[in-house]
């Protein structure tokens, strides 16, 4: 045999048996289904506590469809590799993870893995559920199955090549996933700790406020909270980088986690209400805990701002002409809501704009989803609704009606506003689709 057949030969061969092992190497085996739900094993503590963690963990948000039943998947969630389908999480033993013994729900949650051994995409954050105790992990195993069986079969997801290949999430999660719970930093005090517990792990709040890398993996160090961006919308930084015209306080913080609204700051919208809805259902100590641990990432001690004075500043004088085409849409489409007195609104809360962080980003995209898509299921009901839009005023009138605030609150034009308006009304568009 000549030189170069045996290298050929000894090349093919180190492919298969390369191929060979990395199959060895990501198998994951099907755990065996279990016959029929343990629901005799539960407690009625087990349960509710698993209801509040499972409200923290906000998993009735991703795994229900639009009109859609509770947890029984089918929601699309575009990424930039294609659209991924959520998973059926209810009780039903043929459609959703009735079949699923605990065993099976801790690897997914843990490790990523469903019951049949194939790889979750980790657009399912199991990188931050890894990190949560045994005993919140029962609970909120016990709760799930003890909630009511829905049979549905959401729409399988078909992601292009390679990321069709699931196997291949093995080399990511060695990357990525670092399983272990969250352990206390001896330094800092008891509600610093419980609050890096919950916000690391099932509140996986880095999942959407923090940046993410060409794999899709979130970015560590300084760009930890640094700001990313959820289903059309940007998730500012919870960090001192924040734009928000006011410095977040300890106070802010508790007051729009518990209702869904700060005064100082704005409401929570767009995929954020939903978020503050689970977050509102927590106790009073574990949302402190919580803001005490945001609050590390911020200068604590920055003066909190006059929230009154600012507004006067930059309301008290017309930046433009009263009779321009930005101040007549700002009076026919916000002014009777939104205006600089709102004592006498009846509608629930009415944020000011000029306190608002979407106005004053560096991004316009959540002043325009906001305008498109306005509020239509706020995180409490008494916070009332903003009406969309999307079919009463064109890109160029929404770009007119944006820069004009930003005028008038001392901020520079965004550029080329009418085309990002555009682009996101397509996106969206296409996403309700």
């Amino acid at each position: 045999m000549s030189t170069f057949k045996k290298i050929v030969v000894g090349g093919a061969a180190l492919v298969v048996v390369v191929a060979a092992a990395g199959l060895a190497l990501t198998h994951q085996g099907e755990i065996a289904p279990q016959a029929s739900l343990p629901t005799a094993d539960f407690t009625p503590q087990q349960i509710a506590k698993g209801k509040l963690l499972a409200a923290m963990g906000d998993c009735a948000v991703c795994h229900t469809a639009p009109n859609g039943k509770t947890n029984a998947g089918g929601l699309p969630m575009p990424s930039p590799f294609g659209t991924i389908y959520t998973t059926n999480i209810t009780p039903d033993m043929q459609t959703g993870i009735g079949s699923w013994s605990y065993e099976a729900f801790e690897r997914a949650m843990r490790h990523g893995v469903d019951r049949e051994g194939q790889y979750l995409y980790p657009a399912f954050p199991y990188t931050a559920f890894s990190r949560v105790t045994d005993e919140d992990m029962k609970a909120l195993y016990a709760y799930l199955m003890s909630e009511p069986a829905v049979e549905n079969t959401p729409p399988k997801t078909a992601l292009n090549f390679p990321y069709s290949v699931r196997r291949g999430i093995a080399a990511w999660n060695w990357l990525n996933l670092k399983p272990g719970v969250v352990k206390d930093d001896e330094q800092k005090p008891p509600e610093w700790n419980r609050g890096a517990y919950l916000v690391e792990g099932l509140g996986h709040c880095s999942a959407c406020h923090t940046p993410r890398d060409s794999m899709a993996a979130e970015k560590t160090g300084e760009f930890h909270f640094a700001g990313g961006s959820a289903e059309g919308w940007d998730a500012p930084a919870l960090t001192a980088k924040s734009a928000s015209p006011l410095p977040w306080t300890k106070e802010d913080l508790v007051a729009y986690m518990k209702t869904g609204f700060s005064e100082r700051h704005g409401v929570a919208a767009g995929p954020m209400a939903p978020v503050a809805h689970g977050l509102g259902q927590q106790s009073d100590g574990d949302i402190h805990a919580i803001a005490t641990y945001l609050m590390s990432y911020r200068d604590a001690d920055a003066a909190p701002g006059d929230a009154q004075a600012l507004i006067k500043e930059k309301t008290a004088t017309a930046k433009l002409p009263l009779d321009s085409e930005g101040y007549r849409l700002y009076q026919g489409a916000c002014m009777g809501c939104h205006r600089a007195d709102p004592s006498g609104s009846t509608f629930g809360v009415r944020p000011q704009l000029a306190l608002s962080t979407s106005l004053h980003a560096a991004s316009p995209d959540n002043a325009i989803m906001a305008v498109l898509e306005g509020v239509q299921k706020p995180a409490h009901a008494d916070l009332s609704t903003m009406p969309a839009f999307r079919h009463a005023l064109s890109d160029a009138q929404i770009a007119t009606l944006l820069n004009t605030m930003r005028a008038q609150y001392g901020v520079e034009a965004w550029k080329d506003l009418p085309s990002k308006v555009t682009k996101l009304r397509r996106e969206t568009t296409a996403q309700a689709h």
